[in-house]
């Protein structure tokens, strides 16, 4: 098996310790500590196999730390559509669901998530279905 030929700068070790105190992501936690183990010379398989990693994972997150620093740490941007739920409109879809269904013309008590769908649509002019409604 071939040795990894990267070379880390010096601050290396002082660097993930900061990103190991100040990270509170768990994902970027753990790969910093994967990384941190490599650096002082651990083998790539023996970090792999401690810590639970696929070899090729934590191949990729030394390179990109060597080549970025911390910031090679962090999830890159996924693809897809992005949440049609966002802060802004979970904000007022919560207060909906504290007010009494009654008071929107309901002629039940309980929220249905098809009568909340409904209302919020009404209220606001986004159109959620009610799977997405209970999924919030």
């Amino acid at each position: 098996m071939r040795t990894l030929q990267l070379h880390f700068p010096e601050d290396a070790l002082p660097t993930l310790d900061t990103v190991l105190k100040q990270t509170k992501e768990a994902r970027v936690f753990r790969r910093a500590q994967a990384v941190r183990a490599v650096v002082k010379g651990t083998r790539l398989h023996t970090v792999s196999d401690t810590l639970a990693l696929t070899y090729s994972a934590l191949r990729k997150w030394v390179h990109r730390f060597a080549n970025q620093g911390p910031r090679g740490l962090l999830d890159r941007p996924r693809s897809g559509r992005p949440p049609k739920v966002t802060c802004a409109l979970e904000q007022p879809l919560n207060r909906l669901v504290d007010h009494d269904p009654l008071e929107h013309g309901s002629l039940h008590s309980p929220w249905s998530c098809r009568e909340l769908a409904t209302v919020f649509a009404r209220e606001t002019g986004v159109q959620l279905g009610r799977e997405r409604v209970r999924g919030v």
